[in-house]
């Protein structure tokens, strides 16, 4: 591949669209430069399930000769994506990432999601790896361990793993996410690329194999937060099959895009930014992106929320049973068939006495409303979207002694992203500098119910004064 191949490759998806649009660049050359790396580079990585290859290029050779005839194209038109295989998706099989649906037949439909990015002129070029049914904290993987493309020794994130993997390493234009606790933020930080949680509401989740029904979302993953905002125009909207989207009207999210934060609130929150959970790299790497927004006009103040620490126990109790709840026929008949950390965590939250789930319930809603406050006087919470950078694959799970080891394994990590989860609210995740040892490390932005528009306008001004998106990960050798 040559050095220019390489450029392309990784170029945003906002110019990628620009160059397909002026037919400087050829639908069928796109979709067989990202055919070409997948068959060069994933087979170290891990982050695709199934490649559609001839059906990609069936759909560039139609996308090619649209252009030839001179009519109205999307805004995406030519764009090769993937899809987390957590979404359906016409003519291939959706396994969830789970041995249970490795057998599963070919869908009929495409869920909405993938729909409304065909229809705005997106390619599929597959279905991409992720933790068993979305629910993360996996040991083994059906179809491959996934490898974080900076360090292949280094987990990528959970769930959609392979979604951050493919937007890192080029392997396609964009791809298609899920996020109910931070299942594509925390990809998003340890790959270094840009993941939005959006608003509960705002997607479509029709088609969509579900985690937890009042906290799942669907986002997109991307090289650049223009590119976010791109993609999120045509994924946004209400869907008649889901009908708890919103039916609001849709903003230009790319309008609001600016040069600076000059004007905007900004709370640094001090749980989870100073929090003893927070290693010194990540800290400081938040800090100084503070202190960038705050060099654009923006005024950065400390805030405390004090129960946001709380918040992985929280939604671990009210995810993991609505979760659970879908799984009670095949736990019972088809156990050996999970992964045991799949199988363990459904089992515990099976058991969860119905007290302790309403206990979660009143401490979400005193988490929303600490949220809500905030929102009231910031434009927007800045923390880490993780205490650490990507850590080590682990090779088995090992035993837990004891209950502050328990709180630190299964509810530390998820109190950062899991906040706007419980609340509703937009999240972004875009790198803000690397550790040492050479992995990226996220920042996290979140904002008011459906105010997408400002949370990209915070990314896109500390994007464009920092370098940490133009970096590209050491791809191994093929």
């Amino acid at each position: 591949m040559t050095s220019a191949d390489e450029e392309l490759a990784f170029l945003g998806a906002t110019a990628l669209a620009r160059l397909v649009r002026t037919r400087q660049l050829s639908p069928v050359d796109l979709v067989n430069l990202y055919l070409s790396r997948i068959e060069r580079l994933d087979g170290r990585l891990g982050s695709f399930i199934t490649v559609c290859g001839d059906e990609a290029r069936r759909a560039a050779r139609d996308a090619e000769q649209a252009l030839a005839r001179g009519g109205a194209v999307g805004p995406l038109h030519g764009l090769p994506f993937a899809a987390k295989d957590q979404f359906d998706a016409a003519g291939l099989r959706t396994t969830a990432g789970s041995r249970l649906l490795a057998d599963a037949p070919a869908a009929r439909e495409d869920a909405t999601a993938v729909a409304r990015l065909r229809a705005a002129g997106a390619i599929l070029l597959g279905k991409l790896n992720l933790s068993e049914f979305a629910f993360g904290g996996t040991v083994s993987f059906p179809f491959g361990q996934p490898r974080n493309p900076w360090n292949l020794e280094h987990h990528p994130g959970g769930s959609s793993g392979g979604s951050g993997i493919a937007t890192a390493a080029a392997l396609a234009a964009f791809t298609l996410g899920e996020d109910t606790g931070g299942s594509i933020r925390g990809p998003a930080a340890n790959c270094g690329v840009v993941g939005l949680r959006a608003t509960w509401g705002l997607i479509s989740r029709h088609g969509a194999w579900s985690v937890s029904w009042s906290m799942d979302v669907g986002g997109p993953l991307t090289r650049t937060v223009s590119d976010t905002a791109l993609v999120l125009e045509a994924l946004a909207g209400h869907d008649p099959k889901d009908p708890l989207t919103s039916r609001r009207p849709m903003p230009r999210y790319r309008a609001a895009l600016g040069e600076d934060a000059r004007g905007l609130r900004v709370g640094v929150i001090r749980e989870l930014t100073l929090g003893e959970g927070t290693e010194a790299e990540v800290r400081s790497a938040v800090l100084e992106a503070a202190r960038v927004l705050a060099k654009q006009g923006a005024a950065v103040e400390e805030i405390s929320l004090p129960t946001l620490p709380r918040s992985g126990a929280v939604f671990m109790a009210i995810c993991d049973p609505e979760g659970a709840a879908a799984h009670q026929s095949w736990l019972r008949t088809r156990p050996g068939d999970y992964d045991r950390a799949t199988r363990r965590r459904l089992y515990t939250a099976s058991l969860l006495p119905v007290a302790l789930h309403q206990q979660a319930v009143r401490a979400r809603a005193r988490i929303l409303a600490e949220i809500a406050t905030a929102l009231e006087g910031y434009d927007i919470l800045l923390s880490p979207t993780s205490g650490e950078a990507a850590p080590p694959i682990a090779r088995e799970s090992s035993p837990v002694t004891s209950t502050e080891g328990a709180a630190r394994r299964f509810f530390g990590f998820r109190s950062y992203t899991t906040p706007y989860s419980l609340a509703g609210v937009p999240a972004i995740s875009l790198p803000c500098g690397f550790t040492a040892a050479g992995l990226p490390i996220g920042l996290q932005l979140a904002g008011r119910p459906f105010d997408e528009a400002t949370v990209l306008r915070a990314a896109h001004a500390f994007e464009q004064a920092t370098p940490w998106h133009a970096r590209r990960p050491p791809l191994p050798a093929g």
